[in-house]
């Protein structure tokens, strides 16, 4: 079975992204392990999964929907990653910042080619 999303740098980046938010999560403090932590980890994995789910489906217009969700999980993971510097949780120079802003210009490039079709 053929395996589109596997083939997107997005999708490459986005999965990046989301290991080195599982890395940076595991030495948050405890009592973040269900909080802060649990929901960094969860918009990190929706991005990537919102790809691959946007590139297996028929059409323009439902893979755009999809796009837009891994968009607006990156901007919740983007809040949520400058939480964790407030809280100094991590610094601001952490790999998931550039990871993040990568995959954002990736994600806004596929969502204007999807747009123009």
């Amino acid at each position: 079975m053929s395996k589109p999303h596997e083939q997107l740098e997005a999708w490459k980046f986005a999965m990046q992204l989301a290991k080195s938010v599982y890395q940076l999560t595991s030495s948050f403090p405890i009592e973040e392990r269900y909080g802060l932590a649990q929901q960094m980890r969860r918009a990190a994995v929706s991005i990537p999964s919102n790809i691959a789910e946007g590139a297996g489906r028929n059409g323009a217009k439902e893979y755009l929907y999809f796009i837009g969700i891994s968009r607006g999980s990156l901007a919740e993971l983007d809040t949520q990653l400058q939480l964790a510097v407030m809280l100094n949780f991590t610094k601001p120079d952490h790999i998931a910042f550039e990871l993040a802003d990568r995959t954002g210009k990736l994600l806004t490039g596929l969502h204007k080619k999807w747009n123009s079709q």
